[in-house]
């Protein structure tokens, strides 16, 4: 059998290994140092905005603490995004708090401003005013932004952008990861850049930076013995990791550039099929980076299903992935309220994500042609 290709495989520069033996000779091994120091600064130069970088063991870390900074506690409800990934929602679970969740737009697949703001309502109404909205811009696609944040700011409901798999994307020339009051991003293994695990707290104060590091490093009080005041955790990124992170961030814009490339070659490659869209920019006020790209097949041209065309991959040894199930039809998650129709649900009932690696090879893109070209739509 041949190779695997892979959805999302981890794509090194070539720069990591000098900051990691530079850790290693000065035996900064722990989470601090100055590849914590730099990763953080080289982040905060990308996305601009004037955002303040806090380097973490994970995106779930991350949305955790954001959540720790505005107060969410028990009882409290939180407003997600539905169609995302589980550690959207997960750490609302952490904190005792309640996630109400929000159906998508159906052209942008992220949170639908129409559904959001009924759930707004409908929570106010009912007592329960949410404590934080939680938006994702998923596969790299950035959200609607600017209806979102208007909605956000006229219920003064504070905003956190899951920005795990758009780093590189913007919004209207703004970074995804710079308009809300916090913003989470990943560097897990089959993202953008990755740091092996990792990932970093968006905020926009210094404050909230130096509260970042403070409650991720177990939330130490400034006195000579161990004092504590307040609940901290275990959760600041290593400078190993950093270290792969700094060389990440020296070709992280090649990447991006690779991932748009690979989804030119599927547009191309699906250009004459009406049975399959792939999932592409609305317009120009969105700029992807298509960490992975995404397809839909249409029921009115054929009837084979997403799963029809992911087994045909498997045959020849190449990954491919449904797209996320949605968060109200989660066994874990299936009490709490949900706003909307049916979109998000229709597009796991029809969609499949591609190999997407920046380092997909010709030889990789021969034998994912090969697969379409023989597969009977």
């Amino acid at each position: 059998m041949e190779s695997k290709i892979w959805l999302s495989s981890p794509h090194m520069g070539g720069g990591e290994m000098k900051y990691i033996q530079e850790a290693f000779e000065h035996n900064w091994v722990a989470p601090l140092g100055k590849n914590v120091d730099e990763f953080e600064i080289a982040i905060e130069n990308f996305i601009g905005g004037n955002k303040y970088v806090g380097a973490l063991s994970s995106g779930t870390a991350a949305l955790h603490l954001a959540l720790v900074q505005l107060g969410v506690g028990i009882d409290d409800e939180v407003i997600c995004q539905s169609f995302t990934f589980s550690a959207s929602a997960n750490p609302i679970k952490y904190l005792g708090a309640n996630p109400v969740f929000v159906d998508s737009d159906e052209t942008n697949w992220n949170m639908s401003p129409i559904f959001l703001e009924q759930a707004i309502q409908d929570r106010i109404k009912k007592g329960k005013r949410p404590k934080a909205v939680i938006v994702v811009h998923l596969y790299g696609m950035p959200a609607l932004m600017d209806d979102i944040m208007e909605i956000c700011n006229r219920y003064e409901i504070p905003l956190v952008e899951d920005s795990a798999e758009s780093l590189g994307s913007s919004y209207k020339g703004k970074m995804c990861g710079t308009f809300g009051e916090f913003a989470i991003l990943s560097f897990n293994g089959n993202k953008i850049i990755t740091t092996s695990g990792g990932g970093a707290l968006v905020a926009s104060t210094k404050e909230q930076k130096n509260k970042t590091i403070f409650l991720s490093t177990q939330a130490r009080d400034n006195a000579p013995h161990y004092q504590h005041s307040e609940i901290g955790y275990n959760y600041r990124l290593s400078n190993i990791s950093a270290g792969i992170g700094r060389g990440q961030m020296e070709v992280l814009q090649e990447r991006v550039n690779q991932r748009r490339a690979n989804h030119e070659f599927y547009k191309e490659l699906f250009s004459d099929i009406e049975a399959v869209t792939v999932f592409s920019e609305a317009n120009s006020d969105l700029y992807s980076n298509h960490w992975l790209t995404s397809i839909t097949l249409n029921k009115d041209f054929t009837t084979k299903t997403n799963h029809d065309l992911m087994n045909a991959f498997a045959e020849k040894n190449i990954e491919t992935r449904p797209l996320w199930k949605p968060m109200h039809l989660q066994p874990v998650f299936k009490d709490c309220p949900y706003y909307g129709e049916k979109i998000a649900e229709d597009l796991f009932d029809r969609g499949l994500c591609l190999p997407s690696g920046s380092n997909l090879t010709t030889d990789d893109k021969k034998r994912i042609k090969d697969v379409i070209n023989n597969f009977q739509f």
